[in-house]
């Protein structure tokens, strides 16, 4: 969700009703519920002209009424407790209006990336490793960005090369996160680790931390590398994008920086790229590719890099889907 995306939509959480925006939430994902959380707790009240534009933009019939004012903590902790229960809701209500802490594998689902990483940043890299892997890529990917350079490339390697958690191995996340994984068996024996998974959180990466993680990576296993580059969203993949999104994606980059990214490209990316822009647009492009002139490799894969963080930033925001063959970069 957008900044306003998010504030209109906790605006209209607050309209709903505890028990209608608790059957909402229900269907959210953490780091939505997270946002909209922090969003309506800085909201004390609500204009009535501010509650009518949002209600008319979801298309939602109500009375008029002078303004919305509500103990925003109070319907919060309502609201979370009948969508998602003592448990989750306790850990997120943690985060949000900064009571106490809990802990938890399952908490942690529910926490920031910057609060994760305080909290294992001195365990081994491999239980590091272990518990990412557990954790939905953006928000694995958000956990190592917070880590220091060196354990955080250590993770990465750890991650690429680990085939499977050992019992043993949940064993010791059980002491270091309490219940971590406690009483599923299914989790066992659980197929974790690899190259596409690497992949999924390198995705996420930024650009710079991306660039050093890799670099080290290829230091120690130049196959391993290549293999986790391979799997990677890369810039050829952009003729795999719907050109629906391909619209949205054109709307936040720079004409100069596109440019000299398609300097580089090949030719079925320039036109996937060319023919979502309108007929004048797309001659201007061609003109400016044709009177360009060279530009160094490193130039180019530097726009290359600034763009896919931009695709990047539009997936985990949801407003466009990446997709390479048949499976979905989620």
């Amino acid at each position: 969700m957008t900044e306003v995306g998010v504030k209109k939509a906790a605006i209209l959480m607050l309209a709903l009703g505890q028990d209608e925006a608790a059957e909402v939430m229900k269907f959210l994902e953490p780091r939505e519920v997270h946002k909209l959380g922090i969003a309506m707790s800085a909201m004390k009240s609500v204009s009535n002209e501010s509650l009518e534009t949002v209600l008319n933009d979801f298309r939602l019939e109500t009375e008029s009424s002078n303004s919305l004012g509500v103990d925003s903590d109070d319907y919060i902790r309502n609201v979370l407790t009948k969508a998602l229960g003592d448990v989750k809701a306790g850990s997120l209500l943690n985060r949000i209006l900064v009571k106490k802490e809990t802990g938890g594998f399952e908490s942690l689902k529910w926490m920031d990336g910057k609060a994760v990483a305080e909290l294992i940043q001195l365990e081994h890299p491999q239980i590091i490793a272990t518990i990412l892997l557990q954790l939905e890529p953006y928000h694995a990917s958000d956990i190592i960005t917070e880590l220091g350079e060196r354990i955080r490339n250590e993770v990465i390697l750890r991650i690429a090369t680990m085939d499977g958690v050992q019992p043993a191995a949940l064993l010791e996340l059980n002491d270091v996160l309490t219940v971590l994984l406690n009483g599923n068996e299914n989790n066992t024996n659980k197929p974790l680790g690899g190259i596409r998974a690497t992949a999924a959180i390198m995705n996420f990466m930024n650009a710079d931390i991306e660039t050093s993680i890799m670099s080290k990576l290829k230091d120690f296993n130049a196959e391993i590398a290549q293999q986790v580059t391979d799997e990677m969203f890369v810039f050829d993949n952009i003729t795999d994008i719907e050109d629906r999104h391909i619209q949205i994606i054109l709307r936040f980059v720079q004409s100069e920086s596109l440019i000299i990214a398609l300097k580089g490209a090949k030719n079925e990316v320039k036109e996937k790229i060319l023919k979502n822009m309108s007929q004048r647009a797309a001659e201007m492009m061609r003109e400016d590719l044709d009177v360009k002139g060279p530009v160094r490799l490193s130039e180019v894969e530097k726009q290359q890099k600034e763009i896919l963080q931009i695709i990047r930033r539009l997936s985990d925001e949801g407003q466009i889907a990446l997709s390479k063959g048949n499976d979905a970069y989620v």
